[in-house]
């Protein structure tokens, strides 16, 4: 999951805009393109872009490390396929956007990958550029920007994966984990797309919705004050080191952990009484020092190679002419648990939800937990 904390993000955001404003003083860089000289990625045929990104030689990505939705397979793909070396730095979806921004004067990344809701976001504070792969027709309205600004290429649902090492009784439902003892591990809910996806699985667990998260609220509320909330994140690192009793992620990153983590074993199940279904989407840095690249990228992302890759991990892939191979679907979580879970179609919509349920969380539940 994504690794940094708020407050070391408001930290490396300092630092970063410090150095982006001394780099501006000297000019802008000449490894990322000036607004008005702005690559129309568009414009180019997939011949041309995978040429220019040979040239480039090189993908630097935010966001999206090898164990997250199996995007180590991607890489290595693109590695193989095309000789692009490739560099990953882990950080929520907000973050992403706040670097693209902070770098403009010296960009160092090209692609970030996040949560539907970042998508509207990112494209709004103008740090993203437009790129339509060769399968747009094929990805649903909801699923993209209608100027290609964001494009997402896969969805997940709530997850709950719990050591049983650790767990006598592994919860199936929200309401199970009310009435258990062991500690829940949800994630950053101040800047993190998933920990804020799971409090509003709690939403719909307890009565609530979209438009009513008095439910979610009153339970993370019981939670925080009965000393259960994980301040930790869910990463493979700590599940690995036994840290996490129950995790609480999306359903590819629930099969990626406990396939990576032998030493322990764990039952992973969606939550038969609140569950969501949204997924992340890829932004390309407007100030890209390696746009090709990053276009290349997106295009594999979408590609059969690509929908497969994510599909492994348990995502379930955007394109509506892709089907998943048999041996794949066997792997992953049943289709019968995922059938009740509520679709997030609405990215706007989403946007204000979170953006409520991170408010509230920072007003009403981090002062519990201290």
């Amino acid at each position: 999951m994504r690794k940094t904390k708020f407050f070391r993000f408001l930290a490396a955001v300092l630092v970063i805009s410090m150095l982006a404003v001394v780099a501006g003083c000297g000019g802008s860089s000449s490894s990322g393109a000036s607004e008005e000289e702005a690559l129309d990625l568009n414009s180019l045929t997939y011949e041309e872009i995978v040429e220019g990104a040979k040239k480039e030689g090189k993908l630097e990505s935010v966001g999206m490390p090898g164990s997250w939705a199996n995007w180590q397979g991607t890489w290595d793909g693109i590695e193989a396929e095309f000789g692009i070396e490739h560099n990953d730095t882990d950080m929520s979806s907000g973050e992403e956007i706040a670097m693209f921004e902070a770098e403009k004067n010296a960009p160092t990344k090209d692609i970030g990958d996040v949560g539907h809701k970042f998508g509207p976001e990112a494209k709004e504070k103008g740090v993203t550029q437009s790129y339509k792969t060769s399968y747009w027709d094929s990805v649903p309205d909801w699923a993209k920007d209608p100027d290609g600004h964001w494009m997402m290429a896969y969805t997940g649902v709530t997850t709950f994966i719990t050591n049983t090492d650790l767990v006598a009784n592994p919860p199936k439902t929200w309401e199970e984990v009310r009435a258990g003892d062991y500690k829940i591990t949800i994630g950053d809910v101040v800047t993190g797309a998933t920990g804020q996806g799971n409090v509003l699985a709690t939403a719909y667990a307890f009565g609530g919705d979209m438009d009513n998260l008095e439910p979610a609220f009153e339970f993370w509320k019981e939670m925080a004050e009965a000393g259960r909330i994980d301040q930790g994140d869910i990463l493979l690192q700590r599940i690995q080191a036994g840290e996490v009793q129950l995790g609480v992620t999306w359903s590819y990153n629930a099969l990626g952990y406990r396939d990576q983590t032998p030493n322990y074993t764990f039952d992973v199940c969606v939550p038969t009484d609140g569950a969501i279904m949204s997924g992340y989407a890829s932004i390309i840095n407007k100030w890209a020092p390696h746009p090709h690249a990053a276009a290349l990228a997106r295009e594999y992302i979408f590609s059969d190679k690509g929908q497969t890759n994510l599909a492994i991990a348990g995502a379930i892939p955007t394109r509506t002419d892709f089907v998943i191979p048999e041996e794949i679907q066997a792997k992953t979580i049943p289709q019968e648990q995922t059938k009740d879970a509520v679709p997030i179609t609405d990215p706007v919509k989403y946007a204000e939800v979170c953006a409520e349920i991170a408010q509230r969380w920072q007003e009403e539940i981090i002062p519990l937990m201290s």
